[in-house]
């Protein structure tokens, strides 16, 4: 975000979401924090996302936990 760039404020946010069966993301949670702007950006894009891959448990399709960690860099 801009006011982050302006304040050179940098940090990595851990976030949680579930991939449901049809590959769409749901639950988008911040599991480690960074600061409340990278924080608000890092579910902002989040929730922009396309369709994941659904996750597979003995081949059958269903919904699977994922954390990314997204990194703020200048």
């Amino acid at each position: 975000p801009s006011a982050a760039l302006r304040s050179k404020i940098e940090g990595k946010v851990m976030i949680s979401f579930i991939v449901n069966p049809d590959g769409s993301i749901s639950d988008i949670k911040v599991v480690k924090k960074a600061h409340r702007l990278l924080d608000a950006e890092a579910l902002r894009v989040a929730k922009l996302m396309p369709k994941w891959e659904p996750g597979k448990d003995h081949g059958k399709v269903c919904r699977a936990m994922v954390a990314i960690p997204i990194v703020f860099e200048i």
